[in-house]
């Protein structure tokens, strides 16, 4: 009896660990994420100001997003907007309440709900930034610990680090903050964005040689002829990747938005972007949403600001033709 109650106690630890481990496993196999070790296409959309949101907000939003086929967002720790920092670390890279308890919420919450998160940094002197190397550091290190459990989540170490203003972020700095994740956490996967231009042979070559990137993230020109370049220049990345000597996921991290430019992309456009994609060959692709520039005090502001609405009440009528269209590019079967 006293045998068959230890192994009872076994069972019930084991349950309990592997619930707070979380049950969203995210993977690479090839050139292709994977889920609880099934290839499956990262469908995402920007949630950069997240950490401000009401929980009710996320759910909400998380809601209406998953039943429409998306599985992954965009949440930044070190994000401040309109004169509202709701980063989980300060500027020396420490605790900040209770933003990193949200951001612990968040992940567990998509965890538990099957959805990837997409952690970014970036580098650069304002509010909400990480201002140098050390506070850098610090901020891996913390957020690699508080989010160890869950398998659901990778981190961009640094939003378009490549730029040459304060976001700049040497290969060699990129190396040495992979390195660290490594040691805290093996199996975490990390990236490094690049802004706003189709990827070198140099590029490539840095991010998957030096720098050790787990797949690319690539951020696209954003103009009107995008949509119909993305199936070619995914292909010439993965052909890149074949002459360097290693393969890896491409994913389409932030891609163009409305409100952003002259250009106002509509749901046609979004769609044959995400196709593109798609059959370029690439492993993700993310719905990016932002402010309005051109309008008063930029509303809709998008992803950029949840005090006021939550993400999917900002949406105008192409973003929501959009958004309910999108899976069937994804996955064309019923």
């Amino acid at each position: 009896m006293r045998q068959f109650i230890v192994l009872l106690l076994l069972c019930v630890i084991s349950l309990l660990q592997v619930g707070a481990q979380g049950a969203t496993v995210l993977g690479i196999e090839g050139t292709r994420f994977t889920l609880e070790g099934k290839p499956t296409f990262l469908l995402g959309f920007s949630y950069y100001a997240g950490l401000g949101a009401s929980e009710e907000f996320i759910r909400s939003d998380l809601d209406d997003f998953h039943k429409r086929g998306f599985n992954w967002l965009r949440v930044w720790a070190t994000w401040a907007s309109f004169g509202h920092d709701v980063s989980a670390v300060d500027a020396q890279g420490r605790p900040r309440e209770p933003f990193l308890s949200e951001l612990k919420w968040l992940v567990a919450e998509c965890d538990r709900r099957g959805l990837v998160v997409d952690v970014t940094l970036t580098r650069g002197k304002g509010v909400g930034q990480l201002p140098d190397f050390e506070a850098h550091q610090r901020t891996v290190e913390l957020l690699v610990e508080a989010l160890k459990l869950h398998r659901n989540w990778y981190l961009d170490l640094a939003n378009e680090r490549d730029v040459r203003d304060a976001r700049y972020v040497s290969a060699e700095e990129l190396k040495r903050l992979r390195d660290r994740v490594r040691q805290l956490d093996p199996q975490r996967l990390v990236t490094a964005s690049f802004g706003g231009h189709d990827l070198s042979e140099e590029d490539v070559r840095e991010s998957l040689l030096i720098v050790g990137a787990d797949f690319l993230t690539p951020h696209r020109p954003r103009s009107p002829e995008a949509p119909g370049q993305t199936e070619a220049k995914t292909r010439e990345c993965l052909e890149l990747m074949k002459q360097v000597g290693r393969i890896v996921p491409v994913h389409h991290q932030e891609p163009f938005r409305r409100g952003y430019d002259r250009w106002e992309p509509t749901a046609a456009d979004f769609l044959a972007d995400l196709r593109g994609a798609v059959a370029g060959g690439a492993a993700g692709w993310c719905f990016h949403n932002g402010t309005q520039r051109n309008a008063p005090d930029q509303q809709p502001r998008r992803s950029f600001d949840f005090r006021n609405q939550r993400l999917f009440d900002q949406l105008d009528s192409e973003e929501r033709k959009f958004v309910t269209e999108a899976a069937r590019v994804v996955s064309p079967s019923p």
